[in-house]
C-alpha cells in the first residue's frame, strides 16, 4: 500500500516522564496522535503498551541512551522531574540535546511548578510575576524553564510552560488529603496559614492536552483550578467530605520542630494563582473547578 499523504498521518507525541499525569494524557490523545513514552525501566514496558503507548528505553541521565529521540517525535510533553540535587536541571539539558540533534520537534508542553515564585505573602497574581525560587528544587525548576525557553526561541519550536501546584485526585498515589488525615499529621493555626493551590489530575491532563493543541509560544500558564483556600482550610474541608476529624492546629514554631523540611517548605509559601490564561489562551472548561467538587467526585 503506498504511503498516506502528509496531511493524512497522525502526529507523533513523545511523552517524557509517563507516570500519572501522563497516564491520564494518553487516552486522550489515543487514536488521534502516535503515542511514545520514554521509560528508564523496562519492568514498566508492559504498562505503558497496555495504556497506549510505544515504550522507548531511555535514560535522562545518560545522554547517549536519548540519541535517536530528535528524529521520533512531532511534539513533546515533558514531565519529568529534575535531579535530586543541584542548581541545574542536567535532565532536561540532555533531553534538549537531543530534540535539538533531530531537529523534528515542533511543540513541547513541560509542566514545571507553581513553586519557583516561592513565598508572596498570600498575594494573587497571574504569570508576569517574577519568579523567586526559595528552594533548591524550585531552582532545578526555573533553570529548566529557562533552558526551554532558550531552546525555543533558538530553534523554532513552540515552548508551553505549566506551572502546576498541588495535584490531588481520588485514584492517584499519595493524592488525596484522605491518606494525610488518617495519619494525624498537623496544619497551622489560622494566624500563621498560608493559601495553597490546587489541580485535579484529570484537569490538569487535559491542561496538557489543550496545550498541545492551542499552547502559545515560550508562554506560561497557570494550571490552577479556581479554589482559594488556606493549607488548613483545604484538609478541615477534606475531613468533613470523608467524616474523618479535622486535623489538629499547631504554631508555627511547633511546626518548625515536629516536621519534616519537605512539609515545612511548603507551609513557608502562600500564594494564590490566578488561572485567566488557562481558560482564555487554553480554553479549558475545568470538570473540577474547586477542590470540594473534586474530592466529592
Amino acid at each position: 500500500m503506498p504511503a498516506l499523504p502528509h496531511r493524512f498521518e497522525r502526529p507523533t507525541l513523545l511523552v517524557v516522564g509517563c507516570g500519572d499525569v501522563g497516564l491520564r494524557v494518553l487516552p486522550l490523545l489515543r487514536g488521534r496522535w502516535r503515542l511514545l513514552a520514554l521509560t528508564s525501566s523496562a519492568e514498566r514496558m508492559p504498562a505503558l503498551r497496555a495504556a497506549g503507548a510505544v515504550p522507548l528505553l531511555g535514560n535522562l541521565d545518560e545522554a547517549r541512551s536519548l540519541w535517536r529521540l530528535g528524529r521520533l517525535a512531532d511534539a513533546v510533553l515533558h514531565l519529568a522531574p529534575p535531579p535530586g540535587q543541584g542548581a541545574r536541571d542536567t535532565r532536561t539539558a540532555a533531553l534538549i540535546a537531543a530534540l535539538a540533534r533531530g531537529g523534528r520537534t515542533r511543540c513541547l508542553v513541560y509542566g514545571s511548578t507553581s513553586g519557583v515564585y516561592g513565598d508572596a505573602g498570600g498575594a494573587r497574581f497571574d504569570e508576569t510575576r517574577a519568579v523567586a525560587p526559595a528552594t533548591d528544587r524550585a531552582r532545578r525548576r526555573v533553570d529548566a524553564e529557562a533552558q526551554l525557553r532558550a531552546y525555543g526561541r533558538a530553534c523554532g519550536v513552540r515552548v508551553s510552560i505549566l506551572r502546576i501546584p498541588g495535584i490531588y485526585a481520588s485514584d492517584r498515589v499519595g493524592g488525596h488529603p484522605r491518606e494525610r488525615l488518617a495519619r494525624g499529621t498537623p496544619v497551622l493555626r489560622p494566624e500563621d496559614d498560608v493559601f495553597t493551590n490546587h489541580i485535579h489530575a484529570d484537569d490538569l491532563a487535559r491542561a496538557c492536552v489543550a496545550a498541545l493543541y492551542r499552547g502559545l509560544p515560550q508562554r506560561v500558564v497557570h494550571a490552577s483550578d479556581d479554589t482559594e483556600l488556606t493549607m488548613g482550610g483545604y484538609f478541615e474541608l477534606a475531613a468533613r467530605l470523608c467524616g474523618l476529624p479535622s486535623p489538629p492546629r499547631i504554631s508555627r514554631e511547633e511546626a518548625r520542630r515536629s516536621l519534616s523540611p519537605m512539609l515545612l517548605s511548603f507551609m513557608s509559601e502562600s500564594r494564590r494563582l490566578d488561572n485567566q490564561r488557562l481558560k482564555q489562551d487554553l480554553r479549558l472548561r475545568l470538570r473540577y473547578p474547586t477542590v470540594e467538587t473534586g474530592l466529592l467526585a
